[in-house]
């Protein structure tokens, strides 16, 4: 059977899908709007529920959309809202836990198809992890279908009590294509000049200063770099709870590392460094691994989570939490420049292997399919 159009099961008006959007994480907001984009070409009527600061960023509206403002938590008055938005939906996609979760308090009662994609873990310590945990079962026993971004996190689901959990194809909008990858001044000297990179290797981190991305870990392996000639600068880019305290080491310790808060122009960033490192405890469908693998820049990353599925061998992987081996992989990568290309020409290859937006879209429209369409009787 071929994927939905803009035939409905529901007699001839278009299938109707409501988008659900915490709003708090750019991969998701950056696929949502993607998939939109790609719903709406294919005649499906699309309606994203989500702050909106959400659609100012990334301006579902523009990509064909019918934009309804429900706020992050999931006080009555936000569930009550995306209750109305839902009422005559087809189906409602959910993207992360805690929209899920609105999404299924606005279902109660209702028997309307639920799709939930599942891009990340959710993080918490303590009493929070113990929450957490209740959220997700309650929602993979509510989703009709449960996708994840990563083998991983289909696996958690099917643990967590998921009735029909599958591997979600995700591209990464946006991306350049390989004559830009390929471009010579690809290095981007004035990007390097205003990071104070001039004369000097440029390694890269971007994510939020929170305490899984490692960034701890990465100040302790900056120590052994200071012993080089040039000494490299490592830039991070982002905000979080943690800038004061890793500018205070930063600081005491004298170590080469700039944090340069939230920016718009990453892709730029990654594509101007010499290497990218993402030192995290858990990562899925990292934005920094796909970039700088589809920017040619040679990766330094955790083995951890989704990364090793993403990243084949078009990395150098190292143990999370050990200071030592990020180090060393740093300072080998950076005294071989023939491993360095054959990352690099491994990373195009991987990265040629990633699904794209139309295929991502395509997928999609086959479990809608799947979920609206009468089944035929015999």
């Amino acid at each position: 059977m071929s994927p939905v159009s803009s035939p409905s099961a529901h007699g001839q008006s278009p299938l109707r899908t409501v988008q659900v959007l915490g709003g708090g994480n750019a991969g998701s907001s950056a696929h949502v709007r993607s998939l939109t984009a790609g719903l709406a070409a294919r005649g499906v009527r699309v309606t994203v529920c989500a702050p909106v600061e959400a659609d100012h960023l990334y301006d579902f509206t523009g990509a064909g959309a019918e934009h309804v403002h429900v706020p992050r938590s999931s006080d009555p008055g936000a569930v009550a809202a995306l209750r109305a938005a839902c009422a005559d939906a087809d189906l409602v996609h959910a993207h992360g836990l805690h929209a899920s979760f609105r999404a299924v308090l606005a279902l109660s009662g209702r028997r309307t198809p639920l799709v939930v994609t599942w891009h990340d873990r959710a993080y918490a310590e303590g009493a929070r992890a113990h929450l957490v945990r209740l959220l997700e079962r309650r929602v993979v026993r509510a989703a009709t279908v449960v996708l994840g971004t990563t083998s991983a996190l289909v696996d958690r689901a099917r643990r967590t009590g998921a009735r029909d959990a599958r591997l979600a194809a995700v591209a990464l909008p946006g991306l350049p294509g390989p004559a830009e990858a390929d471009d010579p001044d690809r290095r981007h000297p004035k990007i390097r000049a205003e990071l104070g990179a001039i004369g000097r290797p440029l390694l890269m981190a971007v994510g939020s200063l929170d305490p899984h991305r490692g960034y701890e870990v990465l100040l302790d392996a900056a120590r052994a770099w200071r012993g080089l000639d040039p000494v490299p600068l490592v830039v991070v880019a982002g905000e979080g709870p943690l800038r004061a305290a890793l500018q205070r080491r930063i600081e005491d310790e004298g170590l080469p590392v700039r944090i340069v808060g939230r920016r718009d122009d990453v892709g730029e960033l990654i594509a101007a460094a010499d290497l990218a490192l993402l030192p995290s405890r858990w990562e899925s469908r990292s934005v920094l691994a796909q970039e700088a693998l589809h920017a040619r820049v040679p990766l330094v990353a955790t083995r951890v989570g989704g990364i090793p599925e993403l990243v084949g061998d078009a990395a150098e992987l190292v143990p999370y939490g050990d200071a030592g081996a990020l180090a060393d992989a740093v300072v080998g990568l950076l005294g071989d420049p023939g491993r360095r290309e054959l990352l690099a020409e491994k990373g195009a290859r991987q990265a040629a292997t990633w699904p794209t937006e139309d295929e991502t879209v395509a997928q999609v429209l086959c479990v809608y399919d799947e979920l609206t369409q009468p089944t035929p009787l015999i």
